[in-house]
Order: structure tokens, then sequence, then C-alpha cells
């Protein structure tokens, strides 16, 4: 996805409010705001691109629905990092008793909280520079676990709280570790 990033300081403030506004009136838009205030346009990802995101949200999905152990979001939801940054990573999942914690408007609205899990998957127009600096944003605000998917390198790159990143080569499964227990991704369909 090829992103556009629009200063609007000093002329425009970008808060809370005039985010949701925006987000509002512009539904066709997927739209995230860095932490700086900056707005972040993001184009429409590949249909391919498309194929394997919900492949890969869908699995995610269903070991959630199985395990009753939190709630899974798709490439739609934006959550309020404690940054203040408003992102909305390609898939992620929170646990229940955190989710829980919000209130039904918190829920309705951007959610004031991190994901506990992320995925970010890598499209043909993405520079990895830009995505790794996402996945750091979500591991210095609170993520346990995120994992940037690479098809072009066949590349994975593993980020958890408070260690190195780890990059694995080309592998066919993605382990939930202790974040999310007992779920095992398949990159099969990735691969080529």
């Amino acid at each position: 996805m090829t992103t556009i990033t629009l200063n609007l300081k000093p002329l425009f403030t970008l808060d809370d409010e005039a985010f949701e506004q925006l987000c509002h009136h512009n539904p066709e838009m997927r739209l995230e705001r860095a932490s700086t205030g900056e707005l972040i346009a993001l184009a429409p990802v590949g249909s391919e691109s498309g194929y394997y995101n919900l492949n890969l949200s869908g699995q995610l999905w269903l070991w959630s629905q199985q395990t009753q152990l939190g709630v899974a979001f798709d490439s739609s939801a934006g959550f309020t990092l404690p940054n203040g940054a408003i992102r909305s990573p390609d898939a992620s999942w929170i646990r229940q008793a955190r989710w829980d914690q919000l209130t039904s408007q918190q829920k309705r609205k951007f959610a004031p909280i991190c994901p506990d899990f992320v995925l970010e998957l890598m499209s043909p127009s993405d520079e990895l520079a830009a995505i790794q600096g996402k996945l750091e944003e979500y591991r210095e605000n609170g993520a346990g676990l995120g994992w940037l998917i690479d098809p072009e390198s066949q590349q994975v790159h593993i980020y958890r709280s408070s260690q190195p990143t780890q990059i694995l080569e080309h592998p066919n499964t993605l382990s939930g570790e202790e974040i999310l227990p007992g779920f095992a991704m398949s990159l099969v369909v990735i691969w080529p």
C-alpha cells in the first residue's frame, strides 16, 4: 500500500474528534494518524495481497472463536495507541480481560488500547522501513507479539516485547507463543 503523509500543522490540529469526523465523512479511505499528528492516507492493496490478508486474518479469527480467549480484528479496525497514534494493523487480537475493561463508548470508536498481537502483511508497494517502523511503534506501545510478513522476500520479522527482532526465512507456520496460546498460523498459501 502506497502511503501519503500530510503534515497539517500549524494550520490544523488533528485531534481525536477531528480525526473521527474525517474518517466518518470519507468512509472509502483508509486513514491513520501518526503520534506526531500527521494524517496518513493508505491506498488499497492489490488483489493478491487482499487474498493473503483474508487468509491470515481468517486463521486468527477462527482460533479466537474456538478459544474464546480474546477478540480478533481485521484491517478496518483502528486503535488509539498510548502515544496518541491511531493505527490499523492488517490483523490484530486483544485478550478478553483487556477488551472487557473498555467502555462500550470506547469500543465503538478507535479504542484506546494497543492490541496484544498485531500482524502487518507487506504488499508490493510497501516500503519495508515504514512497515518496520509501525511494528516498532506497536511494540513500544505494549504489543506483546507482532509479525511482519513479507511475501516477496519470503521472510517474517517477529517483534516481541523487550527482545530484539527475529527474522525467519520461509517458515511454513508461525507460533502464537504465550500471547496466542495454541495458535499456529499456516503461511503455505503465501509462499510460491
